[in-house]
């Protein structure tokens, strides 16, 4: 999750502080249309898993909580 933290403070360069768990990332426009497939690619790398978009919804990518439980989590994949 640090790194995905980071990757949004990259993105977002007048975010202050960390990002809760439960901030919802689109609603803040913490992460845009623009920025989706670079975040969606930060997560496969992360999770060594390939992401289809078939199967998920934007729910998925809402929270940083939504998105360890969905792709991070020792279940995920």
């Amino acid at each position: 999750m640090e790194r995905i933290a980071e990757w949004l403070h990259e993105k977002n360069p007048g975010l202050d502080g960390p990002i809760a768990h439960d901030e919802d990332l689109i609603e803040a426009r913490l992460i845009d249309s623009m920025d989706f497939l670079e975040f969606i690619d930060l997560l496969e790398e992360l999770s060594g898993n390939t992401i289809d978009l078939q199967e998920v919804t934007i729910d998925d990518f809402r929270t940083l909580g939504r998105v360890q439980e969905r792709f991070l989590s020792a279940a995920a994949g």
